[in-house]
């Protein structure tokens, strides 16, 4: 392990015998082998956690009904036949019983930016200053 052989554990076990004496000698290995212990849980933990695979987020269902109502499908259609001519080529064809297009999910996430921690410190000079 760290190189150290039978004998050299002999004369450490002698002079923590002679320096700590025949009553702490016990308690100083049971501390000892409790903070291993914990050492080794807080490892794996460690370890488990870093190799854990990363969760997906669940999309929420809407809670809309199936079919629309009738002036929300008339918007739809007239919005459809107004930008139909636009770019009848471009886009692909839309009904309004297709229902909502699904939201792109965004990550739990974001590393603030150089431009928005300039704005929180501004914001909070501002403050103080009031």
């Amino acid at each position: 392990m760290f190189g150290i052989g039978v004998p050299e554990l002999i004369l450490i076990l002698v002079v923590g015998l002679i320096v700590f004496g025949p009553g702490k000698l016990p308690e100083i290995a049971r501390s000892v082998g409790k903070g291993v212990r914990e050492f080794k849980k807080a490892t794996n933990a460690f370890s488990q956690v870093l190799n854990a695979p990363l969760e997906t987020p669940v999309q929420q269902q809407s809670t809309q009904p199936a079919q629309p109502s009738q002036p929300v499908q008339q918007q739809t259609a007239q919005a459809a036949q107004t930008a139909a001519p636009q770019s009848a080529a471009a886009t692909p064809d839309i009904t309004p019983e297709a229902g909502p297009a699904p939201q792109p999910v965004q990550p739990a996430y974001t590393a603030p930016t150089q431009e928005s921690v300039r704005q929180q410190i501004a914001e909070q000079a501002k403050k103080t200053e009031a």
